[in-house]
């Protein structure tokens, strides 16, 4: 992979030693230029988890994409730059308070003098990484995140006190995540299915397409909804928000401009 190219498209410069604070700021800088998106869902692309095919879309596209992707490609830059990391899958919660199955999402560990947990791929979530050993709530400019053990030896992932996700202890591959990243892609079921969303910190705030509808979120919460009625207004704000050129709006807007807020926190 060329790591130069991947640290300019995140804005980054290389790190003079893997510790705790180039992991902050390769992933606050991850987090504020990819970003958390499920067009290929939508455009027919497949959703591919070889090394080349995400570096590919992400870096020389300049791409999005969910998870398995976001947390997939990161993961091998950390390990370019000297961290070690270990992919970790998770059940995510949802709105009944249940959990999903595993490999749900992914997430990733990363040992230094201290475990630390990043995830630039779950859309709304922390800007910085999480302390794994810490016992108190952790600020950051997304809510107070905790991470507690459960009983069955997990981590259960709290935002302002509400779960977002349990991830298990357990080293995982890459390939491992492949199956459930094809059913949600493929699968009628599937909430990456049912709508098309493409996300992203903007400032202190966030910026979304969902749909049809381009969403800014500002740091107090204040929340602003532009509908874009054609596909020359959807395509320009995929390029001016996001920096990404698409040669088509996504299927499912050719069919309905109903908005999805999948993974996006909004």
């Amino acid at each position: 992979m060329d790591v130069n190219a991947y640290l300019e498209r995140i804005g980054a410069h290389r790190p003079d030693r893997p510790d705790a604070e180039a992991l902050r700021d390769l992933h606050e800088r991850h987090l504020r230029s990819v970003p958390f998106e499920n067009l290929s869902i939508h455009l027919g692309e497949p959703i591919d988890l070889a090394e080349s095919a995400l570096a590919e879309k992400i870096i020389q596209r300049r791409r999005g994409g969910f998870c398995y992707e976001l947390n997939g490609l990161f993961a091998v830059l950390l390990r370019e730059l000297g961290f070690e990391v270990s992919l970790l899958s998770a059940k995510v919660a949802r709105p009944d308070g249940s959990l999903g199955p595993p490999f749900d999402h992914m997430a990733l560990r990363v040992e230094l003098d201290e475990p630390w947990l990043a995830d630039v791929g779950f859309g709304k979530h922390s800007l910085r990484p999480l302390r794994l050993t810490a016992a108190e709530p952790q600020p950051d400019p997304y809510g107070e995140f905790l991470v507690v053990d459960t009983p069955e030896g997990d981590l259960e992932v709290r935002r302002d006190g509400v779960v977002a996700y349990v991830a298990e202890r357990r080293q995982r591959a890459l390939s491992d995540f492949a199956p459930t990243a094809w059913w949600q892609a493929t699968s009628p079921v599937s909430p990456f299915r049912k709508g098309t969303t493409c996300s992203m910190p903007s400032g202190d705030g966030r910026v979304t397409i969902a749909g049809g509808l381009l969403i800014e979120t500002g740091a107090d919460g204040d929340r602003a909804e532009t509908a874009l009625e054609t596909d020359d207004a959807i395509l320009a704000a995929y390029r001016e928000r996001f920096g990404m050129t698409l040669e088509h709006v996504p299927d499912l807007l050719t069919r309905t401009r109903e908005p999805s807020t999948v993974g996006t926190g909004q």
